[in-house]
C-alpha cells in the first residue's frame, strides 16, 4: 500500500521540495513524517510547501553555477608528481586517488578520493588526464604529470 507525501527536504533518490511522492505507508510512518522531512498531501499542503519550493530552486541554481565555475577552474589545473622508478619508466610506487586529492587540495581545490574517477593507480612516467567528478553529471578533467625524479636528487 502507498501513500503520497509532499517533500520538505531534497533527497536524490526521492525527488525534489515540493515534489509529491508515493512511498509505501511505513516509509512515510516511521521515517519521512516524525523527522519532518515531508508532509501528508493535502491542498494545505501544497499551500505551505510553495514558498520551500521557490527557495530550494534559487538555491539549485545558485549551487549549480558555483559547481560550474569550480569545474571551470578544474579544466586548466595540473599536478606534478616527481617519482622515483626503476626500469622502463616504471614507478616503485603508484600515483594514486588520494595523493591526487591531496595535491588538489594545495592548490586550494578540495575533492575526496572518491570524486576522482582515477582507474587505476598510475604506475609508469607519463602525462595523464584524470576525470574529477564535481556533481551530479558534472565533472572535469585535470591533466597529471608523472616525472621521473632527476639526478641529483638521486645522489643526495
Amino acid at each position: 500500500m502507498k501513500t503520497r507525501l509532499i517533500l520538505r527536504e531534497d533527497f536524490p533518490e526521492l525527488g525534489h521540495v515540493g515534489d509529491v511522492i508515493e512511498v509505501s505507508v511505513g516509509y512515510a510512518r516511521n521515517f519521512l513524517v516524525p523527522r519532518g522531512m515531508a508532509y501528508p498531501y493535502s491542498e494545505d499542503g501544497m499551500r505551505r510547501i510553495e514558498k520551500a519550493r521557490k527557495d530550494a530552486d534559487e538555491r539549485r541554481v545558485s549551487m549549480a553555477k558555483e559547481f560550474e565555475s569550480l569545474a571551470q577552474r578544474l579544466e586548466g589545473v595540473q599536478l606534478t608528481f616527481e617519482e622515483r622508478t626503476g626500469e622502463n619508466d616504471k614507478l616503485f610506487g603508484a600515483v594514486n586517488a588520494k595523493r591526487i586529492a591531496e595535491g588538489l587540495a594545495k592548490q586550494g581545490l578540495e575533492f575526496a578520493e572518491n570524486q576522482i574517477r582515477l582507474a587505476e593507480p598510475i604506475r609508469t612516467v607519463g602525462e595523464y588526464e584524470v576525470p574529477i567528478h564535481v556533481h551530479g553529471d558534472l565533472s572535469a578533467q585535470i591533466t597529471v604529470w608523472v616525472v621521473a625524479e632527476s639526478a641529483d636528487e638521486e645522489e643526495a
